[in-house]
């Protein structure tokens, strides 16, 4: 079968939300997924959307995605942040994270924003090694990441 890349839809949102509790179980946080269904489905597909995704699809079933919103810098101006990339583990290796990718970098050139940020947890070899095969990748170890929860 061949996986294709194609903009989510709304009824993508529970398979979506299946990687989703998937990753979180990669990264050691099984129980840090709160959000409500409904919640992430409005969230996306609302009246007011304030995350939109690419998903990667083979014979109908989501083995990835890209989830991404945009933020705003003083100094760069619209830029995509990327909240998650997943691919299932049983397709990985396959050049479905890349394809993933490049959705979102053609993405930002459509949209004309001025980059794409994203962060990786420092413990995650295999896909620090993934951005590393990126053209024009920059770790930034300047900055500590800070979250307040409500």
């Amino acid at each position: 079968m061949e996986v294709s890349i194609r903009k989510s839809i709304k009824e993508d949102c529970q398979q979506m939300m299946q990687l989703v509790h998937e990753l979180a179980l990669y990264e050691k946080s099984p129980t840090e997924v709160t959000v409500d269904f409904n919640h992430f489905v409005d969230s996306g597909f609302g009246n007011n959307p304030v995350w939109w995704a690419f998903v990667a699809e083979e014979n109908a079933i989501i083995v990835g995605f890209a989830l991404y919103y945009i933020r705003y810098s003083t100094w760069k101006g619209q830029r995509m942040y990327l909240e998650d990339l997943l691919v299932t583990e049983k397709m990985r290796g396959r050049g479905i994270g890349k394809l993933l990718f490049d959705a979102l970098i053609a993405e930002c050139k459509i949209k004309k924003y001025s980059g794409l940020v994203w962060q990786v947890l420092d413990w995650n070899e295999p896909a620090i090694n993934f951005y590393k095969k990126l053209d024009g990748i920059r770790f930034d170890s300047e900055w500590i990441n800070c979250s307040l929860e409500l």
